[in-house]
């Protein structure tokens, strides 16, 4: 995957991870009882968010002191 690939990958990535929020929001303020669907959505959350981690600390690259 190429540089270019891993950024267009990355965007794609925050904006699913803002939808998610945005959803849980959603759901939260409809006073939603589905917990089971809130959770579900709270966990492809967390994992997007491991994903945008892991290809963001390969394109920066760390800074020697």
């Amino acid at each position: 995957m190429t540089e270019e690939e891993m950024r267009k990958r990355l965007e794609i990535l925050r904006i699913e991870h803002r939808d998610l929020d945005a959803a849980i929001d959603a759901l939260g303020a409809a006073g939603s009882n589905d917990q089971l669907q809130i959770a579900r959505l709270k966990k492809r959350k967390l994992r997007l968010k491991d994903q945008i981690a892991i290809i963001e600390d390969y394109l920066i690259p760390d800074i020697i002191a």
